[in-house]
């Protein structure tokens, strides 16, 4: 490394180098999802569990995400939208990034171990789902988005395991409703994007184009998504239900996701894309938001 670069590696560069390799937006997304399903399971908030949850959740995602940066680097510098990642651009060496990734991945397995020793087990599952099946197959088959919905439906099941330590029918519905939901959200990704992702080798969407095929899909597991979030309101999910209120609301809010849906097979423009990715991105937030409100509402009342 020469003087004059030396000198501009500040301590904010790097900074932004750990945000960039752990991909913090999606992280801490992450983080909100674990903490909405403990908040769901718990009985007691134990503050120092949460604590504990958030540290851990952001340090397996961060792992899992640096992982995934250094096995696509070079696909990554082919890509507009990554090529400055820290990795590609050099900033960052794979090695180093290895040995972030590595402890991060310690530290994450041993604080959720902490918890308890089952959450500690789908933090690891996620991580080597993430970066042994689903990196590998996004430049092979469609399919990588089925295998990306696994880990990636973790986090808000994850939660609830973290406060019952125990799997049941309660943490697996979480599973499920973040699980069908991954699809139209990468779907929606994989269709704004894909002229970028064309570049790198990634095969994202199902039919492998933006075709009506593909918007019929996005919607179909769209209206999965929303059955699959008004289940609790039939109080067949164990201790997990919602108010008859909180069901209108999720199926406002669901209905607007698939009113963007619509709208993308109707148009098939990238705009309108970009319009569902962000109200997946709503969607999903606010019915964690609305189930844990739901919850305590009822108890305070």
């Amino acid at each position: 490394m020469s003087k004059s670069t030396a000198e501009n590696y500040t301590t904010p560069s790097i900074f932004d180098d750990f945000k960039s390799l752990t991909k913090v937006r999606l992280a801490l997304s992450v983080v909100f999802s674990s903490i909405a399903g403990y908040l769901l399971g718990v009985e007691h908030i134990d503050y120092f569990h949460i604590l504990l949850l958030a540290i851990g959740g952001y340090a397996m995602v961060g792992a899992s995400n640096t992982f995934n940066q250094i096995i696509e680097k070079d696909l990554d510098a082919k890509m507009q939208r990554t090529q400055n990642r820290p990795i590609p651009s050099g900033r960052v060496s794979k090695q180093n990034a290895f040995i972030l990734a590595s402890v991060m991945t310690i530290l994450g397995v041993y604080l959720l171990f902490i918890i308890n020793p089952i959450t500690a087990m789908f933090g690891a599952i996620s991580i080597f789902l993430y970066t042994s099946v689903y990196t590998p197959l996004k430049t092979l088959t469609p399919l990588s988005v089925f295998a990306g919905a696994l880990p990636g439906a973790i986090p808000f099941m994850l939660g609830w395991v973290a406060a019952s330590g125990e799997f049941g029918i309660e943490p697996g519905i979480l599973f499920m409703i973040q699980f069908f939901w991954q699809f139209p959200h990468f779907w929606a990704l994989g269709w704004w994007l894909y002229d970028d992702y064309k570049k790198g080798g990634f095969f994202m969407l199902p039919t492998g184009k933006r075709d009506k095929g593909t918007a019929i899909q996005i919607i179909l597991y769209t209206i999965w998504t929303i059955i699959a979030s008004l289940i609790p309101v039939l109080q067949i999910t164990g201790d997990f239900m919602i108010s008859p209120i909180s069901a209108i609301i999720i199926l406002a809010l669901g209905i607007f996701m698939l009113y963007r849906a619509i709208q993308l097979y109707k148009t098939r423009e990238t705009k309108a894309a970009k319009a569902l990715m962000l109200a997946s991105v709503s969607y999903i937030s606010f019915i964690q938001i609305v189930y844990v409100l739901d919850k305590y509402i009822r108890l305070w009342v």
